[in-house]
């Protein structure tokens, strides 16, 4: 009891309100009416909560106008199973996303050309598709059975265009199998595909907005708002992780994970590394090493913090390799059904909310223009198993309801992982017992120390500051240290409600390699201090502690 108290307790440095909050409610900005809202205080029951296991089905589409050059199963492994095991490091395992790919192609009824596909497409050539693409496929597929719809083009075929690529959501949903479907996957990608481009879309599906800046003219830098720290931002990032906020909204972080810092003071925090989870055991820090031998600690010069982010940037190529062998197997390619009639329950999506997407949308529709499901396309028989799938039978995804994935802070704590002024960067967690916060059982160790600080900044407005190390999704990071952003839960997607603060505004880093050099050296590095412009809130980054984690010290007024 004593050393579980002591990871969660949290104290001020100096007198004064400052407070690290045992609960994160206070700094949950509130939902808006923005389209892919980043507020936090309630879920839109629109969109599927990825708290629990989902099952994504893979239809392939082909046309009269082309043959294919590639089989559904390349065009699956194109996707999978990176797409599952990026979600499961990023939820700590927390979030499994199991792909269920058609065996056989699925002919649509009209040449690829007479669609029109392009990126911003037309509202009603799009609703043909969708519902030409439905009824193909609603005699071979049972589409109760799935959370998630992939429609995946033939990249190949003449009128394919693979910036089209995106989710669509309908105000009037389709309708297969007694089921609305409430948005779709619509995947153009040639092969092989961009980097974890269907991972990108997949958290459209979670509601998850668009954090990159497209320019008027098209022509300007996309990468502006956050650069590489965010899959949403760019899959192509050095350090694509989900920030810790989209982590705490997807119901990944439980509360006690989130530290509320309110009012003026000064408070200290041990801050785990985003990535950092159960098979990322100190973020490639080993458990024991000294602080001081893994670079600058408390009261070094901001030289030393360079030197530090230098390194980390040499061997990022290594680091990333590694995490990326780490995930163990089993993230899910299962065989789809090859013939209709077995059901199992699947998690009502809830109420349909704003639809989405790019273009003018027909009457009733958002986005894309729904379409009539009415008539059933020719039917198809199935194929043999893709190859490294085991069973040709579907797999029953089973009855799996809606979790909170968050759990109670223990009463009287004040934020995990912070630290006392009569302990100053020692951030030592207690060891969990086994198969804590993780439904397999498996022993969640270090990773259920605080991934997240918020100092709220205005009614919809707040600063967030988290821990990006090299580690999980993060293995190729430029520059490791505090990560500062802001966040606005009246901006809508593709409109900058999360923006980097780049602690380093005159200096870029992995010019050849990062999607915007000036953020990839952005986090605040291991001794420097930096006060957030236009907002009365510094940060100092003072050590690490044995276990890998950062002590950190925010001072707001």
């Amino acid at each position: 009891m004593f050393t579980s108290m002591t990871a969660l307790a949290a104290t001020s440095l100096v007198p004064g309100p400052a407070l690290a909050e045992p609960h994160s409610a206070p700094c949950a900005l509130e939902r808006t009416d923005a389209h892919h809202s980043e507020g936090v205080d309630t879920w839109n029951s629109a969109y599927v909560r990825p708290t629990h296991p989902l099952d994504a089905v893979m239809v392939f589409l082909s046309f009269p106008d082309a043959r294919p050059l590639t089989t559904p199963a390349e065009l699956a492994a194109d996707h999978f199973p990176a797409t599952s095991d990026f979600f499961e490091r990023a939820s700590y395992g927390r979030f499994t996303l199991r792909a269920h790919p058609q065996p056989r192609w699925i002919r649509m009824p009209h040449p690829s050309t007479s669609y029109a596909i392009q990126r911003d497409w037309d509202a009603e050539d799009r609703a043909a598709y969708l519902r030409d693409a439905l009824a193909a496929a609603d005699e071979q597929v049972d589409f109760s059975r799935y959370d998630i719809v992939y429609f995946v083009a033939d990249p190949d075929a003449p009128g394919v265009d693979s910036d089209a690529t995106k989710v669509v959501n309908l105000d009037t949903p389709l309708h297969a199998d007694g089921k609305d479907i409430r948005r779709v996957v619509t995947v153009f990608e040639k092969h092989p595909p961009d980097r974890l481009v269907l991972a990108h879309e997949t958290g459209h599906v979670f509601d998850l907005p668009d954090l990159y800046h497209r320019p008027s003219d098209g022509k300007g830098d996309w990468d502006t708002y956050v650069g590489d720290w965010d899959l949403m931002g760019s899959q192509f990032g050095l350090a694509p992780d989900l920030f810790a906020w989209h982590k705490w909204k997807l119901g990944w972080l439980d509360p006690h994970q989130v530290a509320c810092v309110q009012g003026p003071g000064s408070t200290r925090l041990t801050l785990e590394p985003l990535g950092q989870g159960p098979d990322t055991p100190g973020a490639g820090v080993a458990a024991g090493a000294g602080a001081g031998a893994l670079g600058a600690g408390a009261g070094a010069a901001a030289a030393a913090g360079a030197a530090a982010r230098g390194a980390a940037a040499a061997g990022s190529a290594a680091r990333g390799a590694a995490a990326a062998g780490a995930l163990a197997a089993g993230s899910g390619i299962s065989m789809a059904a090859a013939s209709k009639g077995v059901r199992a329950g699947t998690s009502d999506p809830g109420a349909s909310g704003p639809g989405g997407g790019s273009g003018a949308s027909s009457p009733g529709v958002s986005g894309s223009g729904a379409s009539d499901p009415g008539a059933s396309g020719p039917g198809g028989g199935s194929g043999a198993p893709l190859p490294g799938v085991s069973g040709s039978g579907a797999s029953d995804p089973g009855a799996s309801g809606p979790g909170s994935g968050s759990g109670a802070a223990l009463p009287g704590a004040s934020g995990s992982g912070a630290s006392g002024p009569d302990t100053p960067g020692s951030g030592a967690f207690a060891a969990p017992s086994p198969g804590v916060g993780l439904p397999d059982g498996r022993d969640f160790g270090a990773g259920r120390g605080t991934k997240l600080a918020v100092v709220p900044t205005g009614p919809d407005s707040a600063l967030a500051f988290e821990v990006r190390a090299p580690g999980g999704n993060d293995g190729a990071t430029c520059a490791q240290g505090v990560l500062v952003y802001r966040v606005r839960s009246g901006a809508a997607s593709g409109g900058g409600p999360i923006e980097v603060v780049d602690a380093h505004p005159h200096t870029e880093s992995c010019w050849e390699e990062s999607v915007y050099p000036p953020l990839a050296d952005a986090p605040v590095g291991l001794g420097e201090s930096f006060t957030v412009p236009g907002e009365n809130v510094r940060v100092e980054v003072e050590g690490r502690t044995p276990s890998g984690a950062w002590t950190v010290r925010i001072t707001t007024g």
